[in-house]
């Protein structure tokens, strides 16, 4: 039976940090440092959708502000065309879409969203972290939270 993915949920910190551990482990040691962990923990490529979901939603999506143009559009629906095929791997096959999600995101997170105050790839992922910890301990700590 196929993985089921669940509805659209905020991640807790230990899922980002889960998460992004295994990001910069890939993005540091290649796939030797992170062979074996999708087996060991099937949550993984659920964390890893999560979090291509809001790395590539919001630098993708058409912003309502900007001037619209057809380029707009397309960066539009090439974000939903990846998170689309993102899903259906996870969907289908979660211990090899882990290694294939993070190395998107990574590969976005290079080439679409580099970041100009940290130019090296794991300094932007670590950025990334501590913003998506923040927003995590944010949501899971308000009144009326599940924990």
């Amino acid at each position: 039976m196929p993985y089921l993915i669940p509805p659209r949920t905020p991640l807790t910190p230990e899922q980002v940090e889960l998460g992004f551990d295994y990001l910069l482990a890939l993005q540091m040691g290649g796939g030797a440092a992170v062979a074996g962990r999708a087996e060991a923990d099937p949550e993984l490529a659920f964390v890893l959708l999560r979090l291509a979901e809001d790395i590539v939603g919001p630098a993708t999506a058409v912003d309502g502000e900007a001037e619209l143009s057809a380029d707009s559009f397309a960066l539009d629906e090439v974000g939903c065309a990846l998170l689309s095929a993102l899903r259906d791997w996870a969907r289908e096959s979660p211990t090899t879409a882990a290694p294939g999600i993070a190395r998107s995101i990574i590969r976005f997170t290079v080439n679409v969203i580099p970041d100009p105050d940290h130019p090296d790839t794991a300094d932007t992922l670590e950025a990334m972290r501590g913003e998506h910890l923040v927003l995590a301990h944010a949501i899971h700590s308000a009144p009326g939270a599940h924990h």
